[in-house]
């Protein structure tokens, strides 16, 4: 039985692949020849290229610094809502055996992390002590003060808290529930007036950033000009021709995200020792907070998409006039 010949591929659909792949391969040396010649470009006006990167860099410095507080904020903000608590005053006539059996009560209810029982002789001891007036106070009859149980509840939140209070004040030998919850709605409020000071600054900063590099890279075109219309003139395609400045829009922003995560760390450095000593002198421990390894990321990363949108609008605003003669 005779086979019959294969019959070759159309010489289109052989040619199709290759001719794909050298597209392809094209595509991806220019973008290393553009990214190369950008990156040599700034090298060779070193002054020039390290004032503009100092100018970003100046521009997030105060946004990457606001952010760093209102996280440590968040964070402190977190630690006293934790410490928010609630005082039970017992009955003036309650014994220490039914005060002990109260906190036992307190203890077991659902919405309760743990109490402290504060005893009538406790707390008259505290008094005296916090006002220096032992002998003048250790002159009365009987002991004014109640006993009390400081409780601390599972959820902080200023809404849980006011809840759990008042349905401790129904329980028996409870006369009154006192809670201070106006500092920590002062400090949410002013915690969301940080967060949108800083939003602010950052957007009025990242356009400051997208001015600088777009005015940098307008120059860049315009002292190009007659390169980009030689190659408009041979048929380049805009992308061609935006992107050598793109690069360079993010070598720039690149860099000054680089030298901005510098002034940051010497600037946290500098103004760690006194930051320290100031808060020992209070009996509290803080440090500056740091960018870290996903804060330095997101530092270089918007710095360098801030460059690079900044090129994009610049060349695309000015593409437009470049026209050849």
């Amino acid at each position: 039985m005779s086979r019959r010949p294969a019959q070759p591929p159309p010489r289109g659909a052989r040619s199709r692949r290759p001719r794909s792949s050298s597209r392809l391969r094209g595509w991806a040396r220019h973008h290393r020849a553009m990214c190369l010649d950008s990156a040599l470009r700034l090298v060779r006006r070193p002054v020039g290229s390290l004032l503009t990167m100092l100018a970003i860099a100046i521009a997030l410095v105060l946004p990457a610094t606001l952010w760093l507080t209102l996280d440590s904020a968040r964070l402190l903000d977190a630690e006293l809502e934790e410490s928010a608590t609630l005082t039970v005053y017992l009955e003036p006539l309650v014994a220490e055996a039914q005060a002990a059996r109260i906190d036992e009560a307190l203890v077991a209810h659902e919405d309760v992390a743990r109490t402290r029982l504060i005893t009538a002789a406790e707390g008259m001891a505290e008094f005296q002590q916090a006002l220096g007036l032992a002998d003048a106070l250790g002159r009365l009859d009987e002991n004014p003060l109640p006993a009390s149980v400081v409780v601390t509840p599972v959820d902080p939140a200023p809404e849980a808290v006011r809840a759990l209070a008042e349905r401790l004040e129904t329980m028996a030998g409870i006369e009154e529930v006192r809670l201070d919850l106006a500092w920590i709605e002062r400090l949410r409020h002013l915690a969301e007036l940080g967060r949108r000071v800083a939003l602010a600054l950052a957007v009025l900063f990242g356009l400051g950033v997208l001015l600088v590099v777009g005015n940098t890279i307008r120059l860049s075109v315009e002292s190009r000009r007659q390169e980009v219309e030689v190659v408009t003139l041979i048929g380049a395609t805009h992308a061609f021709v935006r992107r050598p400045f793109l690069y360079s829009g993010a070598w720039y922003g690149l860099g000054g995200g680089v030298l901005a995560w510098g002034l940051l760390t010497v600037g946290s450095g500098w103004l760690a020792a006194p930051v320290s000593a100031l808060a020992a002198s209070y009996g509290a421990s803080f440090s500056l907070p740091r960018l870290g390894l996903s804060g330095s990321a997101i530092l270089l990363v918007c710095s360098t998409l801030l460059g690079w949108l900044g090129a994009w609008i610049a060349v695309s605003r000015h593409l437009a006039e470049v026209r050849p003669r």
